[in-house]
């Protein structure tokens, strides 16, 4: 049974201030409203009036004409009621997911990997075509009577009340969440100059591994290896753990990264191949005669200042979420800031860790060092090379398109039944990435996600396949919880951690989808160490982002040079607290290595939960379809984490279960 008139008294989007329609208009309307419709929808009233005076400005119209407004809008009768939701649901669908497209479409010079980016294409790429949307949904009245209509729950009231709703209702409280804000398109197209600028840095950050040399101009990768940072260089560490003489390439790494935090990278060796590299020493080489350079000039922390910028300005137009960390955690996450921090302070702290970390060491026979936070050596990529790998994966994927094709395939050898496959595949396009590669999925239900990695010359590689893989989950639960869900308003998931925590289940298959079985007996203890191992690196990465977007807050005029100080600073703090005790050294700032702090606002936290998550699907999943189950929690929809996590597995999202499955998995390795 409906309770959709059981509303709250107080309207969380409000936040008190000036606004043009003033108290005694707002109490006269409230009064109107319920001597016209009755006493039982005076809440209703009471909030939707609020809401909608919240926005109103004196070009709408005057006082008069709001109060008529609200007077022929208003609506009573559940049955006109679900009316109208169905038609708002109808046209965000055609809107949203049409300017999606445009916008997706628009960029692909800059998305894919279609030679030099030209000047055009950056100037194309940085115009929103949406950006003057949200105020012609306030001037055309459509977001006013979906605020008059609809209300807006916190997420307290949500956690409290939200457990008695049904579908129908979860579909009206997340339609009450669109109009929260009413940002000038002005405001909305600068931030998309300044967004589209860091993820084309980003994209556009290669390094060629081939031109890395020692003090005696050894070099140790292949001349062609052109790789990403963070990602392609990090996963390049990560393959060395199967390589017998891996541990100098690793330390090479090391210093590249260090030196990519600390800004003393060459501008010379960034995305260009004309001169040797010695990271150690940080000397560059033309025909092997040293030559002086210049170092990246902060660049990497004034394109992080540039997209805090980007994020602050919107502060101004959300009344009840005034910074972007609160719209991060309480709006996207909706899950509270101090809940996801307590969490991995926890795991991070963990005896769990301590205890892996020991056998890690044990299982390298050396003392651990800083970058075997990305130790690998838990899965059954231990005993098979990356170039081994690499030739398994160019035989199977010469092209991008064969990668395409055998999506269907995949889907079934992940336990998809042949109907789901045929119904998913067609809706994925797969396209060659210029950046690491990602997943964005579509918002009308005739449009395609699309999937997109990297493919060298030579067909398809590990890394390659690896990330194809991750992206494989994104995209089949974004073909699900749009294509499967019964209202438009319930798509998706609740947050990006869900969708990620897909991402890594399908991720950890790969090489079995390779045909590459690991047999160890230990196995299943084996992945929940790799699994609490990977979270406790990535968790140790959100924490230091976490809290440089409070230095940011607290810094607004901080310059470049300022801002890397700190951001170095706050890399050290973490590592002291959490990883010093671990690997025995202090002061490190790899941390702040991860590409995503740059160019994707306080993202990284949805990494560690996502593992966190992964971990308990993963547990619940043990004996049963998981294409059968990845569609029954797709359809679950965008409803509050935890309640999407008890429907999904029974649980809510939860620590504990990965480190008693660690604590058994120690114990179980040790005898």
């Amino acid at each position: 049974m409906l309770i959709l008139f059981l509303f709250f008294s107080i309207c969380p989007i409000l936040a008190g201030g000036e606004t043009f329609i003033d108290h005694s208009t707002q109490e006269r309307m409230i009064g109107e409203l319920v001597q016209k419709h009755g006493e039982q929808h005076k809440q209703r009233i009471e909030c939707g009036v609020e809401q909608a005076a919240q926005f109103w400005k004196e070009e709408d119209g005057g006082r008069e004409d709001f109060a008529a407004f609200c007077m022929e809008n208003f609506v009573s009768d559940p049955a006109m009621l679900d009316t109208i939701f169905q038609r708002i649901e109808m046209f965000n669908e055609a809107i949203g997911g049409h300017f999606t497209e445009m916008s997706r479409d628009i960029i692909r010079p800059l998305d894919l990997a279609w030679g030099d980016i030209l000047p055009i294409d950056m100037t194309i790429g940085q115009f929103n075509p949406a950006a003057h949307l949200n105020e012609d949904l306030f001037r055309s009245t459509i977001a006013f009577i979906v605020l008059l209509n609809f209300p807006n729950y916190s997420l307290e009231e949500k956690a409290r009340i939200s457990p008695k709703w049904e579908r129908k209702e979860w579909a009206y409280a997340n339609l009450g969440d669109l109009y929260i804000s009413r940002i000038p398109a002005e405001i909305l197209q600068e931030n998309t100059k300044s967004m589209t600028r860091a993820e084309t840095y980003i994209n556009e950050y290669n390094i060629y591994m081939g031109n890395l040399i020692d003090d005696s101009q050894k070099t140790y990768f292949p001349k062609d290896l052109k790789l990403v940072t963070h990602w392609g260089i990090r996963d390049e560490l990560k393959a060395r753990y199967a390589d017998p003489a891996g541990l100098q390439k690793q330390e090479m790494i090391y210093q590249l990264m260090l030196r990519i935090i600390n800004q003393e990278i060459p501008e010379e060796v960034i995305n260009k191949n004309e001169h040797e590299w010695d990271p150690v020493r940080n000397k560059i080489y033309k025909d092997g005669r040293k030559i002086p350079f210049k170092s990246e000039p902060d660049t990497r922390y004034g394109i992080l200042l540039e997209t805090f910028k980007a994020m602050k300005r919107l502060d101004p137009y959300f009344p009840a979420f005034s910074t972007h960390i609160k719209r991060k955690f309480e709006l996207d996450r909706k899950i509270p800031y101090e809940e996801v921090e307590a969490m991995f302070s926890d795991l991070c702290s963990s005896r769990q860790v301590r205890d892996t970390a020991k056998l890690i060491s044990k299982r390298l026979g050396r003392p651990l060092k800083p970058f075997d936070i990305w130790y690998n050596g838990f899965t059954g990529k231990k005993s098979i090379s990356e170039e081994e790998l690499n030739k398994i994966v160019a035989a199977k994927y010469p092209t991008l398109e064969d990668f395409e094709k055998d999506v269907p395939n995949i889907l079934m050898k992940l336990g998809f039944s042949a109907e789901q496959a045929k119904y998913l595949a067609p809706k994925i396009q797969v396209d060659p990435a210029r950046g690491p590669g990602h997943s964005g999925g579509a918002e009308i239900r005739n449009a395609k996600a699309r999937l997109r990695t990297r493919v060298p010359k030579g067909g398809m590689d590990y890394k390659g396949f690896n990330i194809g893989m991750h992206e494989l989950g994104h995209a089949a639960e974004q073909t699900l919880t749009l294509y499967k869900m019964d209202h438009y308003s319930l798509r998706g998931v609740p947050n990006t951690a869900f969708t990620e925590a897909f991402a890594f289940i399908f991720q950890g298959r790969d090489l079995e989808m390779l045909g590459l079985t690991d047999h160890d007996k230990d196995a299943v203890y084996l992945k929940t160490l790799d699994n609490l191992w990977m979270a406790y690196e990535i968790m140790g990465v959100a924490l230091v982002d976490m809290n440089v977007w409070k230095w940011m807050y607290d810094h607004p005029d901080a310059t470049p040079a300022q801002l890397k100080s700190a951001v170095i600073s706050i890399a050290k703090d973490i590592w002291n607290k959490y990883y010093a005790d671990v690997f025995g050294v202090k002061d490190q700032p790899i941390l702040a290595i991860y590409s995503h702090m740059i160019d994707y606002t306080l993202y990284l936290p949805d990494y560690p939960l996502g593992h966190v998550m992964q971990f308990q699907i993963e547990s619940y999943l043990e004996g049963k379809n998981l294409g059968a189950e990845m569609e029954r929690m797709c359809r679950i929809g965008n409803i509050p984490p935890q309640l999407w996590m008890q429907k999904a597995v029974g649980s809510k999202v939860l620590i504990m279960p990965l480190l008693e499955a660690s604590s058994d998995a120690l114990a179980r390795l040790k005898n």
